[in-house]
């Protein structure tokens, strides 16, 4: 029988007014028996009591299975042993294992073998992790004052040596934090932080203890670096990611009830620029680094669950529901570049470095802190969208490789890591993520069984004797059976279902008859005796939707249930650097969007665009399996008379870059190898080519520069005054740095992000005495210092009289 959903949006999810209760019943159903209700906390199910069935996602598991056990202990602790003065084992991973983040790698493969130990029961897991244990506590042994770590420290001359040489630098308060480094030293407090939950997850899934005493002796030494700091020096070293450490912190604590520990977590490694305005509920999270970030809160709400303290909830709290309702994209994941924008500015930053997959992966961990504390649907619906549409999607369903990036980008595809040379965080969450998909299906509360996910699986719920078997198509179906195979005798407990906030309606039946049931904060509740063979049956609809991104009623998205559709616009074809896609973006022209969408006949899950798509129709599938196509995801949407005005207005563009194009004296296309050689580029320190929205350029970090010569006559004569235009992103803020012409500085440019959103140039006047009797000038930029430049999107110099036309 059906009847009509909760109404849980995403854009409306969990809200300050949806923390309330939600009691409903279901129209047309017997009501439930009086004062049934949800259980106010509940705990996932021990991933060793859930294994997967045949689906897409036990696929991942036993992909991600071949992959771990090709990966090599002593390759991952190569620097570990070579800076306790022990012998090297093996030789050392490429990607970021060969970078200052060194030995970041080991903690994330603790994690993901213990993981999958406990989802899998592969031995060779275990063994493993035994060995790795034993080894780390050697080197601690060799180093003799509880350090031990495999970070690397580049000094200013550029030579690479041990990271812990920073630590006496800190402690004798010479410190300095950039976002990412400190003191020379890639983030190595975000580096322990993998380290200690590799070895904590081991005691958790395996029951190895020996990775606690190392653990101790770590915290000790770096308790020791902290001591002589002043609250203000210690938030400077904090301006350098440090992960979730506080976590760390918090968890070593519950786990040893030193009180010393939870004085870190809490006092030491609470970042009050960030935590304060989350606390006191305001988004001041544009511009931040979003991992960075996402950690921290996870730390803050395992500090609620350990001293009850409620600020923590609050700013841990406050941060998702801003997050996932005013940063995130349509399939769950959020930021551009790796950092948030504005808020509901989501439609001005799709491009082709959305959603990095690490944030999603820590998101979907506070998601379940969050959801402990206060079982809701809500926080569920959120998290299938982004397991389902970004999690699965990461992984390439033949290789096992990951990306880092998820683009969103019309015409970007997805490019993925190799084996053993491109280590970087993405790859090492993404092994965590396919060592248990099975760890948040089932929850458990009082006498409530939950479902949260439909994948197929069997569970064993100890406290009530309990076996169940999920089977399902589902996400392509909606039929989902959920099977009690075993009870002892007959047993008084409630099974919980997850009603999707998009399901329009649902049919929910046990042993074919019309359920028992109400609807409570997004469940339907059936409470009753139960026995063998008892079998529950739930049928949601897959009806098509559009969503339109938080700010913007213009941009849409096509979603069918849970999934995320997407426009398949070709063959990704082999990756090249800074690849731009030369297509057209599809857009959708009509009055009902809806309506011109057909089902392909013969496929599940595929429809075409009828009438709708301009340059032309377009056929969409599930986003999450368009591994190697490019896609578009959002879609501009017009009606007929708004298609009109929007063709004009790109008319009005081109006449006005070909006229502009008719003053040039040249352009400066950065970030494209043939340009930077035809204008004698060079470099010095750090600069890199960038890609962003499909156009190229070039930046220019701290201590480096770019510069290259550019024409200043056209067929050999002087053009009068001139004017140099670079082009720059108008959400950049705090670049600040120098632009010369032959040694001499023209214009001292700071980027603070007037322009957000979009591409924009700056005019700047070239004096003539700088051009006079010359053919070719050189242009420079260069950051001023602890600063960075651009990036510039191109350079161009033409004439500052429109009417000439030399």
């Amino acid at each position: 029988m059906t009847h009509s959903p909760l109404h849980l949006s995403r854009r409306s999810l969990l809200s300050s007014a949806a923390f309330g209760a939600m009691v409903t019943t279901v129209p047309g159903l017997a009501h439930a028996a009086s004062g049934t209700s949800l259980p106010g906390r509940a705990a996932s199910l021990p991933l060793k009591d859930v294994r997967l069935l045949p689906s897409r996602y036990l696929h991942a598991v036993e992909l991600n299975t071949k992959y771990l056990m090709a990966l090599e202990p002593d390759r991952l602790l190569h620097n570990y042993h070579k800076f306790a003065g022990l012998s090297v084992k093996g030789e050392i991973y490429g990607g970021w294992e060969s970078d200052t983040i060194a030995g970041e790698a080991l903690g994330h493969y603790l994690s993901a073998l213990s993981l999958m130990y406990a989802q899998t029961g592969h031995a060779e897991c275990v063994t493993r992790i035994n060995y790795i244990i034993d080894e780390l506590a050697k080197c601690q042994a060799a180093h003799g004052d509880g350090y031990v770590a495999g970070f690397m420290r580049k000094r200013k001359d550029g030579t690479i040596v041990d990271g812990k040489e920073i630590f006496p630098e800190i402690m004798a308060g010479d410190i300095r934090s950039m976002g990412f480094d400190l003191n020379g030293c890639w983030v190595p407090f975000y580096n322990w932080h993998k380290l200690y939950a590799g070895l904590m997850d081991a005691q958790t899934y395996t029951g190895n203890d020996k990775g606690i005493p190392i653990l101790i002796g770590l915290s000790g030494y770096i308790e020791k670096v902290f001591a002589p700091l002043s609250e203000a020096q210690i938030q400077t070293v904090l301006d350098c990611e440090f992960g979730g450490i506080n976590e760390s912190f918090a968890e070593l604590y519950a786990r040893t009830k030193d009180p010393r520990w939870l004085k870190l977590a809490e006092k030491t490694f609470y970042h009050t620029k960030v935590m304060a305005p989350l606390t006191e509920g305001r988004d001041e999270l544009a511009n931040l680094h979003a991992n960075t970030q996402v950690p921290k809160l996870i730390g803050l709400a395992r500090l609620h669950e350990i001293t009850g303290k409620p600020d923590y909830a609050k700013a841990s709290g406050y941060f998702w529901e801003r997050v996932v309702n005013h940063h995130s994209y349509v399939i769950g994941g959020n930021a551009d570049r790796e950092h948030f924008f504005q808020p509901d500015n989501v439609a001005k930053h799709i491009t082709e470095q959305t959603c990095e997959s690490c944030n999603t992966y820590n998101m979907l961990k506070l998601t379940r802190h969050l959801y402990s504390w206060s079982p809701n649907a809500a926080y569920f619906d959120y998290y299938e969208r982004a397991h389902l549409n970004h999690m699965l999607a990461q992984q390439h369903p033949e290789t096992g490789m990951f990306t880092y990036m998820m683009p969103l980008m019309s015409g970007t595809a997805r490019r993925y890591s190799t084996p053993f040379e491109t280590f970087t965080c993405c790859l090492l969450s993404g092994i965590e993520t396919n060592s248990k998909h099975g760890d948040s299906i089932y929850w458990e509360g009082k006498d409530t069984f939950f479902v949260n996910l439909y994948i197929p699986s069997t569970a064993n719920w100890q406290a009530k004797g309990a076996d169940f078997e999920l089977t399902t198509q589902y996400p392509y179906e909606g039929k989902i059976t959920l099977n009690l195979k075993r009870v002892n005798g007959a047993k008084a407990f409630a099974v919980a279902l997850r009603i999707p906030g998009w399901a329009k309606s649902n049919t929910l039946l046990v042993n074919g008859k019309p359920a028992l049931a109400k609807v409570e904060k997004g469940y339907a509740l059936i409470t009753r005796t139960w026995r063998s063979g008892d079998v529950v049956t739930l049928d949601l609809p897959l009806d098509l939707r559009l969503e339109t991104p938080p700010g913007t009623d213009k941009v849409v998205s096509v979603l069918r249930g849970p999934m995320v559709l997407a426009a398949d616009l070709g063959e990704a074809g082999p990756p090249t650097r800074g690849e731009v896609w030369e297509g057209t973006p599809p857009v959708l022209v009509g009055a009902d969007i809806l309506a011109g969408l057909k089902p392909v006949a013969g496929e599940v899950a595929v429809y075409r665009t009828q009438g709708l798509g301009r340059p032309g129709d377009v056929t969409l599938k599930p986003f999450y399996a368009q591994y190697e196509r490019r896609i578009a995801v959002y879609f501009n949407r017009y009606t007929d008379a708004e298609w009109v005005v929007a063709q004009e207005q790109v008319r009005a563009e081109q006449a006005a870059l070909k006229a502009l194009a008719e003053r040039s004296m040249d352009i400066m296309y950065l970030g494209e190898m043939q340009p930077e050689r035809d204008h004698n580029l060079t470099t010095g320190g750090a600069s890199y080519p960038v890609t962003y929205r499909g156009r190229k350029g070039r930046d220019a970090r701290t201590d480096g520069f770019f510069e290259f010569d550019m024409a200043v006559t056209r067929d050999g004569k002087p053009a009068g005054p001139l004017v140099l235009q670079a082009t720059y992103w108008g959400s950049e803020v705090n670049k600040n740095f120098y632009i010369s012409i032959d040694g001499v500085r023209i214009a001292h440019q700071l980027l603070t992000g007037t322009k957000p959103g979009e591409f924009f140039d700056i005019d700047y006047a070239v004096p003539v005495e700088l051009t006079r009797g010359k053919q070719k000038v050189r242009i420079r930029f260069e950051p001023a210092a602890m600063s960075r430049c651009g990036p510039v999107f191109g350079v161009r110099i033409f004439t500052a009289d429109k009417g000439n036309k030399a």
